[in-house]
């Protein structure tokens, strides 16, 4: 079985419905909470297939309230990039992979935002990225792909809401940043708390096929070889 370190950044923000369906795939997760007393990131030389970094509510990456461990996270996501070890970045997380692949991240107020995305490309996410899906944001702050990195899909707004880096020497493995879901409902305005409330079961119908998506273009249900992580 692999498996994941998954990095919570508040207590509303977790994997929620993504886990049914790494559970059902027999794909294991550990969640590591560096906000609570005794809480801590993944360590250099912890083995594991994948690295999991959620949404971070009020925190962000821009300088105007950054998450306590940024520069810690961002090191880690750098060396699984440069292990080739699959990484998935969902809000604050998808800020944190953007800055470790060369990217970065961009002030924004905090926002509520719910809306659909576009899928640009036919074959984001190996063919599995719905044609149009919900976006759901709670963010502080944005993220910047890199030049290198594929855009797969935008918001209503025309900003990234899917990008993927290819990473590693050589590049077998593939970093995902995405928006895929919202943690518990933020308090905010009554229209768009409804919104959210009507479209829950189209989230849960088009997670069905993105995760199909991201466990394809990660491999995470490939048997291989565990090496340790290296900070270079």
């Amino acid at each position: 079985m692999n498996l994941l370190h998954v990095v919570q950044h508040t207590s509303a923000d977790y994997l929620g419905l993504m886990e049914d369906h790494l559970e059902g795939r027999r794909i294991r997760f550990s969640y590591f909470r560096p906000f609570t007393e005794k809480g801590e990131i993944p360590q250099a030389g912890e083995f594991c297939d994948g690295l999991v970094l959620l949404g971070g509510g009020p925190w962000g990456s821009a300088g105007g309230r950054d998450v306590p461990t940024l520069d810690e996270e961002i090191a880690l996501t750098r060396t699984m990039l440069d292990q080739g070890i699959p990484v998935v970045g969902i809000g604050l997380g998808a800020q944190i992979l953007a800055i470790a692949a060369g990217g970065g991240s961009e002030p924004s107020g905090l926002a509520f935002e719910v809306g659909y995305a576009r899928r640009l490309r036919d074959d984001a996410l190996g063919g599995f990225l719905p044609e149009r899906f919900p976006s759901v944001c709670y963010m502080r702050d944005r993220p910047l792909p890199p030049e290198r990195a594929q855009v797969l899909a935008e918001d209503e707004a025309g900003r990234p809401a899917v990008f993927q880096v290819e990473c590693g020497r050589p590049a077998r493995r593939r970093a995902v940043a995405a928006a895929l879901r919202p943690g518990r409902a933020p308090f905010g305005p009554a229209e768009r708390l409804q919104r959210l409330q009507i479209m829950v079961r189209e989230i849960e119908d088009a997670l069905v096929p993105i995760m199909t998506g991201i466990i394809k273009v990660t491999g995470w249900m490939q048997m291989r070889r565990r090496i340790p992580l290296k900070l270079t």
